[in-house]
Parts: structure tokens; sequence; C-alpha cells
């Protein structure tokens, strides 16, 4: 997941900026190296209190493949959680069969 589409899942409410300093003091058993950015990039790497690397590192071993620039592909990796209590409404102009 990245930070932006957790602050989507809650309204909005909050920015994707705010989401990773929310996370940061999360329990520990919260999995927030799961969470990338945008781009698809850790971006714990920045932070003082986290060693560099350890973001990336937990999250190859549970196989996720970066690319050369340090990216992951976010169409193969990226965690879209189910939507539940929304109703789908069909546009009056659908073509029913």
């Amino acid at each position: 997941m990245t930070y932006g589409q957790i602050a989507a899942l809650l309204g909005s409410v909050l920015s994707p900026k705010a989401v990773g300093w929310a996370m940061h003091g999360c329990p520990d058993d919260v999995p927030w190296h799961r969470v990338v950015n945008a781009a698809g990039r850790c971006s714990t790497d920045r932070r003082g209190d986290i060693p560099p690397g350890l973001q990336r590192a937990l999250l190859e071993r549970e196989g996720v493949a970066f690319a050369l620039d340090g990216t992951l592909d976010l169409e193969r990796f990226r965690h879209v959680p189910p939507v539940r209590g929304v109703r789908v409404r069909r546009s009056p102009r659908a073509v029913r069969g």
C-alpha cells in the first residue's frame, strides 16, 4: 500500500505525509514496512531512527523485488483491499441486456 492509499481509505482527512507521521508511532505489531510512497520507494531511509535499508530488507524477505532504481512495481506488489459496504450505482445510460 502507499501512504496516499491509506489517506484515501481514511476519507482523506489526513494527507499522505500525515499518514506516514502517524505510522511512525504505531505499535510494534503493525507491519509499517509494507507501506511505501507513491513512486514505489521506501521513505524510511531518510529517517534517522530507522536503519537505512531496513524497510527494503523486510520487503525483500517477503518476496518483493526492487528495480535497479530502488522502486518496486506497484502494479504487481500493491495491496488493494476490498471495499466493503459500497454500493455500485449503475448509470441510467448503461446498456442492459
